[in-house]
């Protein structure tokens, strides 16, 4: 009678088991063990971003524009050399699906100018947060660093940073006084340049990707000769772009043409923007 009793009981268990274990599966729900209390629904993934894959980063600027941002290319007169300063150097990477970059330096009689082209794809590792909302994160870090000045309203409706900021005020911290003079060309300059228009300043961008920024330093390299860097950024979707424009006069006491870089770094930026859109 005993042994009866104790099978008994066991196939009851058994029956409470089994039906526990297809009493969801009847439903056709499902559960999700990371929010116990919200049983039957499951955490939706968060949407990845639109590129999967990174174009080559020194193959991605064209003749034309290499021989406008480097005119010293168009002055080499040994063919290899020149074919070696259009190919430019590849950064080093060891996924160039997330991040590719290409450097060009080249001298001309001039002036010395850097390029400087840096691609990054933002991949999320969090199932809530899109590889847009990361990417956008990680780009509003970039403005910030970039330390531009505050935007005030002008009569157009339009954003243009403050006349009273920095004309140099940027992500290296440095700040100068001087900034674009009245000649324009690569590497000309005026002894005595006048102050940088407020449309020149570092700002934000609204003609260019999802967001964008321009910052425009001028800096001393030793105590006569004046630097300026400018730098473009942009993203797009899940695609952080950033450009670093240098030149370096070669004749003391001239200064970078402002205007004449940002131009030339902006329609770089919009020529890559253009290529990743398809």
């Amino acid at each position: 009678m005993h042994r009866k009793a104790y099978v008994s009981g066991i196939a009851a268990l058994l029956a409470v088991l089994l039906a526990g274990c297809t009493g969801s599966s009847d439903k056709g729900g499902s559960t999700d063990d990371s929010n116990p209390g919200e049983a039957g629904t499951a955490s939706a993934a968060a949407q990845p971003g639109k590129y999967t894959t990174l174009p080559e980063a020194c193959s991605a600027v064209g003749r034309s524009t290499l021989d406008s941002l480097l005119p010293g290319i168009k002055e080499l007169t040994d063919e290899q050399q020149r074919e070696t300063a259009y190919e430019g150097e590849a950064t080093l990477t060891f996924d160039t699906d997330r991040k590719v970059g290409c450097r060009w330096k080249v001298q001309s009689a001039d002036a010395t100018d850097h390029l400087f082209v840096d691609l990054e794809r933002v991949v999320s590792y969090d199932n809530s947060v899109s590889d847009d909302d990361e990417a956008q994160e990680l780009f509003a870090k970039k403005v910030t660093a970039a330390d531009l000045p505050e935007p005030t309203a002008s009569e157009s409706g339009t954003e243009t940073p403050s006349a009273t900021s920095s004309p140099s005020a940027g992500s290296s911290g440095s700040a100068s006084s001087s900034a674009s003079p009245s000649t324009s060309g690569s590497g000309s300059a005026s002894s005595s340049p006048s102050s940088t228009p407020t449309d020149l300043q570092p700002r934000l961008l609204d003609d260019l990707g999802d967001e964008a920024f321009v910052d425009d330093v001028l800096s001393s390299s030793g105590s006569t000769v004046k630097q300026r860097t400018v730098t473009v950024a942009f993203r797009t979707s899940n695609v952080i772009v950033t450009i670093e424009y240098e030149e370096q006069p070669a004749t003391v006491g001239t200064v970078p043409d402002s205007k004449e870089m940002q131009d030339k770094a902006r329609k770089l930026a919009s020529q890559l923007a253009d290529s990743l859109a398809g």
